[in-house]
């Protein structure tokens, strides 16, 4: 809106055309089937994060099964609320399990960590962070299905059993990954 002389509202502030708006919701993640996981034993040196992290997989293992259930870490879920990528920015960290149907074709459900990481809202309140929690979550879930449907998960377990075939091959030796 363009102020005129007897106008009193507040001019906006323009934007250069060749600045781009940060997406309103960005969100990664690795994806780990927890079908292609051969032992689970953890090694008597690994470090306690190391382990922290095998216990929950054991743990997501024991609660959904391997089958259709994929374990996702190194996730974040970061929404933009503003057109400023220095204000208005919500990021949480996110692990945890996502079930998929039979076919592995869509998601059906989730179980997942989701923790505020960081933000650049002076205004965010507590019962806005527990609504952000839960469009994280949704937001995830519809992030793997959108993984799903480009074919990133079918390439990863064929990765994965193709790295399998290798190291039963060696007779459970792969180089120095043992």
């Amino acid at each position: 809106m363009n102020a005129s002389a007897g106008d009193q509202s507040v001019p906006e502030k323009s934007v250069p055309e060749n600045v781009a708006a940060p997406p309103a919701v960005h969100v990664a993640f690795d994806c780990q089937p927890l079908r292609s996981l051969g032992r689970l034993d953890i090694p008597i040196d690994a470090s306690p994060r190391f382990r922290q992290k095998l216990e929950r997989i054991q743990a997501a293992i024991s609660s959904h099964g391997a089958r259709n259930t994929y374990y996702l870490t190194n996730a974040v879920c970061r929404f933009q609320l503003t057109s400023d990528p220095a204000i208005g920015m919500v990021e949480f960290t996110v692990e945890g399990t996502v079930l998929t149907d039979e076919s592995d074709t869509r998601t059906v459900g989730s179980d997942l960590s989701i923790n505020l990481e960081r933000e650049t809202c002076d205004w965010l309140t507590q019962p806005a962070v527990e609504w952000l929690v839960v469009s994280a979550k949704r937001a995830v879930e519809v992030e793997f299905d959108r993984y799903i449907a480009a074919g990133d998960l079918s390439r990863a377990v064929a990765r994965l059993e193709q790295e399998q075939q290798h190291v039963d091959e060696a007779g459970g030796f792969l180089g120095m990954n043992l």
